[in-house]
């Protein structure tokens, strides 16, 4: 980037007064010589260092909204998961540097986590309550541990909301995710951002088929929105939780990874739609 300054000359210190294009001075009666300019020399300045995203799980349902949203914001985008290059067919998914790995081995996030200054994940996944545990919960440990020794800047987490009662019966799932909250907020007390939406919509991918969600989660979010003191009610409250589009839960995501005065902290679903509201 090149600059040119310019520094503005005048002969006398004193205020002058404008006389037929010259300028009089007002202790002489004299007239001046009008103001001059004189260029500096030219000086390069280099430009702004450019934010570089990690998304882990970047080719998963959530996780491949988040690239695409960091992309539309002008980010240089990476990802890593267990298969590597995504197979969707949508023409951002070029530009997007693709990493082969697995966190339950951390050593594999040592190459995409070059360079990085921001982290997003979006790794989880349902099985048993040992597995449930592993993906949700040790998998992202690891990677919030290497992040913080990597220093990277700030840490997003995109967890789940309580739903009461379903969290017994998903006891390995919950669990995992609320070790993984613990970490982050302990490695990342300042850059650490914790995402909590309930039932994420939106159109889905699928190789080249796209099922749209939407035509469930819209109808239910806004319904929901007019039934929010039911949440309140004990195990079965939690159930009222609305739903989300994915797009809010990507457009917040992105900008809490990116924006250096968003607060560090949990974020709720309602949270998630004030935000992405506000961004609007």
């Amino acid at each position: 980037m090149r600059t040119v300054v310019s520094r503005l000359i005048h002969s006398r210190s004193s205020l002058p007064r404008l006389l037929n294009g010259r300028y009089l001075s007002t202790d002489s009666g004299k007239v001046d010589e009008p103001f001059k300019f004189e260029e500096a020399e030219t000086v390069n300045i280099p430009p702004p260092p450019t934010e570089k995203l990690l998304v882990l799980g970047g080719n998963g349902f959530v996780g491949s909204h988040v690239c695409r949203e960091a992309l539309d914001r002008g980010l240089s985008v990476a990802s890593l998961s267990r298969s590597g290059r995504s197979s969707l067919h949508d023409p951002w998914a070029s530009n997007v540097t693709w990493h082969k790995g697995n966190l339950l081995s951390p050593e594999s996030l040592k190459d995409a986590l070059d360079g990085v200054t921001s982290v997003i994940s979006c790794v989880g996944g349902f099985g048993s309550n040992s597995y449930m545990y592993k993906i949700n919960g040790t998998a992202n440990i690891n990677a919030i541990r290497a992040a913080s020794e990597q220093g990277v800047k700030r840490f997003v987490y995109v967890s789940a909301a309580d739903f009461g009662v379903v969290n017994y019966l998903l006891r390995g799932y919950y669990e995992g995710k609320r070790a993984a909250e613990t970490e982050l907020l302990t490695k990342f007390p300042y850059g650490g951002v914790i995402l909590r939406p309930g039932f994420v919509y939106g159109t889905r991918s699928v190789g080249s088929v796209k099922l749209p969600l939407g035509v469930i989660g819209s109808p239910l979010e806004m319904l929901f929105q007019h039934t929010r003191p039911l949440n309140q009610l004990p195990l079965v409250g939690p159930l009222f939780t609305p739903p989300v589009n994915v797009t809010a839960v990507a457009n917040v995501a992105v900008r809490a990874a990116t924006d250096p005065v968003f607060p560090p902290g949990i974020v709720d679903v309602y949270g998630i739609q004030r935000y992405n509201q506000k961004s609007k």
